[in-house]
């Protein structure tokens, strides 16, 4: 059973009304949550282990490697792309085609989630811009966010720190409703029609995953508005419960259920 979480005092009059919880569970569809991703030796990090510690199968893919997406969704549970060093603006032909690929959860009105370059990669099929800050600035390390009132209304509580790492950010695309916003990139995360999620930030992120980014990308951590790496590992300490408590309702939400009353 998923735990109550805290909510300090300023969150009393909030928890007034009922809140909506969500659970994940194997029973209610049994079929894998296909999962892209975008490097070799690259993991579905928190993503996954949440799902695993839930029985829910997990169909992985990468078709840098070559390895084909489905031409529908029926044998799946929905499906989440992740990030990757390519831009959604890079030429690859493998890019191209996942991007094209989308159209088939979007046509199927299946549950999707897009995480940071998969995040970019549902907006340009949406028709939308993905871009640099204007500035030349990055996300990289732990950042201020905000949660909308369209946020609030599917569940109540969203990080207000979150873990990035991106050189681009994205426009929102039309008919798409804004659910997280931020101070250097504006748009951080949204919902598209009823079942497709595009994030900027990296909930999925381990500790292990964070030592991995930090040593193998350490040239970033210079880039203009990053933060040192103590900075992440301090950050996590701090914000990473939050965030761990977050996503699991959020998977909750786009592939799991309602709880019972």
């Amino acid at each position: 059973m998923l735990r109550q979480p805290f909510l300090p005092v300023d969150s009393i009059a909030e928890a007034a009304e009922p809140e909506r919880r969500f659970v994940l569970d194997a029973a209610s569809d049994p079929r894998p949550v296909l999962m892209v991703l975008h490097q070799e030796r690259s993991s579905a990090g928190r993503v996954g282990q949440l799902l695993q510690a839930h029985g829910i199968a997990m169909d992985i893919r990468r078709p840098v490697l070559g390895e084909p997406l489905p031409e529908t969704l029926d044998e799946h549970r929905g499906a989440v792309v992740f990030g990757g060093p390519p831009s959604a603006n890079d030429p690859d032909d493998y890019l191209r085609r996942e991007v094209d690929w989308l159209k088939v959860p979007l046509a199927e009105n299946r549950p999707f989630l897009g995480i940071c370059l998969g995040a970019q990669m549902l907006v340009r099929q949406l028709g939308g811009t993905v871009a640099p800050h204007p500035e030349g600035l990055v996300e990289i390390g732990y950042y201020p966010v905000r949660s909308t009132a369209a946020a609030r209304t599917l569940m109540p509580h969203w990080p207000d720190m979150v873990y990035q790492w991106h050189r681009e950010g994205f426009d929102l695309p039309r008919e798409a409703v804004l659910l997280v916003e931020g101070d250097r990139f504006p748009n951080q995360a949204f919902r598209y029609g009823d079942n497709a999620y595009g994030v900027q930030f990296h909930a999925e992120l381990t500790l292990a995953m964070m030592h991995r980014w930090t040593t193998r990308g350490h040239e970033r951590l210079l880039l203009p508005g990053a933060q040192g790496r103590r900075a992440h590992f301090d950050g996590r300490m701090i914000h990473d419960a939050a965030v761990k408590r977050w996503l699991e309702q959020f998977l909750g939400l786009i592939f799991g259920r309602p709880a019972a009353e």
